[in-house]
């Protein structure tokens, strides 16, 4: 199982790139309240976006990448390893939207990569 590693690495950090992507894109948006008169609006801003297009093209990739994984490996194996998009998406929030990263957030992230390799040790 570990010789697929290389590609579920790939699909959990698509998947943290689609976040990221998608971050940006509401940043360049802005908040909104969902109303029914702003449906229009609301869904003009984000269909024109390219960082929604870019966050929603990942995702769809990441499935594709998904349903590859899910097709050699135990999903009680691969799933617990989608965590690591967690880390990721932690890192590059404080790195590129200057997020806060907390003692409890480093803890938690501590404690997600003590799981990861314990699932990895498994196979």
């Amino acid at each position: 199982m570990t010789r697929y590693l290389p590609l579920i690495v790939f699909g959990v950090m698509l998947n943290a790139a689609a976040q990221l992507a998608l971050k940006q894109g509401m940043r360049q948006i802005g908040y909104f309240e969902f109303h029914i008169q702003n449906t229009f609006r609301i869904c003009s801003a984000l269909a024109v976006n390219p960082f929604i297009f870019a966050g929603l093209t990942c995702y769809v990739i990441s499935v594709a990448v998904w349903l590859m994984v899910l097709s050699r490996v135990e999903v009680s194996y691969a799933y617990p390893l989608l965590s690591i998009g967690y880390i990721v998406a932690a890192f590059a929030g404080r790195m590129f939207f200057h997020e806060n990263l907390s003692l409890t957030r480093w803890a938690g992230i501590v404690v997600i990569c003590a799981g990861v390799w314990l699932i990895t040790r498994s196979a």
